[in-house]
């Protein structure tokens, strides 16, 4: 005589709670994302006892350690670096570049950024931190 079950065993995978980990996750990176700003280059600008805000619109040019150079984030060559200041600039009353340089470069990678400044006439404002 020959015995047979009613019921196969099939493999199940219990998913009810993935959900709510997904959920959490998902209200995780979304609170993470406003809290973050990508757009930020990392530079540690020199200490001053008192500083000024801006309120109009600004551009910003940060130099690296590296010596590189970005307008609004976006990567520009040295040699390029007064045509696309310009470019940026254009159609800005009193144009304002706001400079984000390390504290421990050279004085002369500074002058030669203000002397591009000076040369087409735009307000470059150099960025500290509070002490």
């Amino acid at each position: 005589m020959k015995i047979r079950r009613r019921h196969k065993f099939a493999a199940e995978v219990a998913t009810s709670s993935l959900n709510d980990i997904m959920f959490f996750l998902l209200l995780f990176f979304l609170i993470i994302s406003t809290v973050a700003n990508p757009n930020i280059i990392k530079v540690l600008v020199p200490k001053a006892s008192e500083t000024q805000s801006l309120n109009k619109k600004t551009i910003t040019l940060t130099v690296t350690k590296t010596k590189d150079y970005y307008i609004n984030n976006k990567p520009v060559g040295k040699g390029n670096l007064e045509l696309d200041l310009l470019a940026a600039t254009k159609g800005l009353d009193e144009p304002t570049v706001v400079l984000y340089i390390p504290r421990d470069l050279e004085i002369q990678d500074l002058v030669d950024v203000l002397k591009v400044g000076v040369k087409n006439k735009i307000k470059i404002v150099l960025a500290t931190e509070r002490k």
